[in-house]
């Protein structure tokens, strides 16, 4: 992993290309619901214990990493949406949206949302365990 001497996020490989800011996660979050803040913390608090695994803000949304980028957290007006990776579709009624990403047959993009605490259920962090797992190859 590479960190940007600038602006401090993590990326697989070194001099990734990426636009530099000095955003926060509280930054991403500011104005939004405080149940989408709640919802992420749920996801956080699924997710602690995986490593490696590494936060950033992003222009709109956080991201995490381990050997790449394997979970993108957006927080929308009244929903945050999880969007994580695979190498295959996954047909789960938690799973808002499913296809290829960007117009690869290799690599299935996944969207989770949700619009408050309590909705991370063991089925959805299994679901995201997928994701980290296929970023970890």
């Amino acid at each position: 992993m590479w960190t940007c001497p600038n602006c401090k996020r993590s990326f697989p490989s070194t001099n990734q290309s990426h636009i530099c800011n000095n955003l926060t996660v509280e930054d991403i979050f500011a104005g939004k619901p405080d149940d989408l803040q709640l919802a992420f913390d749920d996801v956080l608090v699924a997710i602690a214990d995986w490593q490696p695994n590494e936060a950033g803000a992003a222009v709109k949304t956080v991201v995490f990493t381990n050997k790449r980028a394997w979970l993108i957290v957006r927080p929308m007006s009244k929903l945050l949406e999880l969007s994580f990776y695979t190498d295959g579709i996954l047909t789960n009624a938690a799973i808002h949206k499913s296809g290829p990403n960007m117009n690869s047959t290799t690599k299935f993009r996944h969207s989770i949302r949700l619009s408050g605490p309590g909705e991370v259920t063991p089925e959805i962090v299994d679901l995201l365990r997928q994701g980290y797992d296929y970023a970890m190859r």
